[in-house]
């Protein structure tokens, strides 16, 4: 397998449309890089700029050792596998399967070989002899995945692979592919719009806006550490709740003041917010970390709010809740224990030590 590099990686179109923004990114050999972002943020121009599908404005492109930037697509020794599954709907599941090495002039023993090394790693031995029309969604995109693996490429690319399969089917074959990863042990590059795949399965991911990478990170850092609102917002489900207020200073320390309410910030961020005295921030925090008072007896009054129950989700292990403070609504995700009522007022502790705040201007992150 092979390392990518990108560098400084642009691309317009005509009218001056710039859809990339000077990329930078290394993607390790074996690793398993996802592109993210809302569409129209130029993940899937990147991955066809390094399956060669689009030409590069400026930058580099390196697979392994060698610049790719005038090579053609089928000399960059890559796979890809598309949305639509692009299989020829004429030809049998093994007639797809070997068409590309076919193509090669690879010896018919190597093709019959490899095919059903294929399809016994994806499970779909049994389907060889039928045709594309008589298999189900995720039936064709195992082939597709199988029509990628015969070639034995340096790198594989996925673009959107599982966007039309059904929400199980999806959850299925996030696992197969992760799965796939790990026993070809292949450099990989996926794009999805899905900020949910690319946590469950990138070991790295990139989260792109309007062409510009926002931020490369393992999941855990992207959430726990995103640099910036857009990233918070984007990565988590349900978003990050968002609200606008100020920092003040009091004897006992600092504060966040909503307007309506005000929540004590814990000292360890103090250091970070001192320029922001005074000043109007805008204050994250995750669902999970709004706890139902009733399950936390000793929470200080000073990280205890009251929010309107506007609408209750009931979900089997936990509670999602749309509610209201102030000028703000926002989400909590409370135990399943609780017995909140709609439209009526309850208590609710907020975990300041996993706060974030954020400059109202640059939107970068501040703590």
């Amino acid at each position: 397998m092979a390392n990518v590099a990108l560098t400084n990686v642009s691309k317009v179109y005509s009218g001056n449309i710039q859809a990339v923004h000077k990329i930078n990114l290394a993607v390790k050999d074996r690793e398993f890089v996802v592109l993210v972002g809302p569409s129209g943020c130029g993940k899937s121009t990147t991955l066809r700029m390094v399956a060669g599908l689009e030409e590069t404005t400026s930058g580099e492109i390196y697979i392994g050792d060698r610049l790719v930037n005038d090579v053609a697509p089928k000399d960059r020794d890559i796979a890809m596998v598309f949305q639509n599954y692009a299989l020829y709907p004429h030809m049998s599941v093994y007639e797809n399967m070997a068409f590309g090495l076919r193509l090669r002039k690879y010896p018919k023993s190597e093709i019959d070989n490899r095919v059903k090394e294929a399809s016994d790693i994806l499970g779909i031995r049994e389907l060889l002899n039928r045709k594309p029309k008589a298999l189900s969604g995720g039936q064709r995109q195992r082939v597709a995945v199988g029509r990628a693996i015969v070639r034995k490429p340096l790198v594989f690319l996925f673009d959107e692979p599982l966007s039309n399969l059904d929400a199980k089917l999806r959850v299925q074959m996030r696992a197969e592919i992760s799965k796939l990863h790990n026993r070809l042990r292949a450099t990989m590059i996926y794009v999805t719009h899905d900020q949910v795949e690319a946590m469950t399965m990138g070991d790295r991911i990139v989260v792109l806006k309007d062409g510009f990478v926002q931020q490369i990170a393992d999941p855990i850092s992207l959430y726990d550490k995103p640099v910036n609102k857009f990233v918070a917002g984007f990565i988590g489900s349900p978003p990050m709740n968002f609200m606008d207020g100020k920092i003040i200073k009091k004897e006992d320390g600092f504060y966040f003041n909503e307007g309506s309410f005000q929540i004590k910030i814990v000292d360890d961020m103090y250091d970070r917010l001192a320029d922001y005295q005074d000043k109007e921030v805008v204050f994250g925090i995750r669902s999970e970390d709004i706890h139902d008072k009733l399950f936390v007896p000793e929470a200080s009054p000073e990280n205890t709010i009251i929010a309107t129950v506007e609408v209750i989700e009931p979900m089997g292990s936990e509670i999602f809740l749309y509610l209201n403070s102030g000028k703000h609504t926002f989400t909590a995700r409370v135990n399943s224990n609780s017995r909140p009522q709609l439209n009526q007022e309850m208590d609710l502790v907020l975990d300041m030590s996993r706060v974030h705040f954020f400059d109202r201007t640059s939107e970068k992150t501040i703590v």
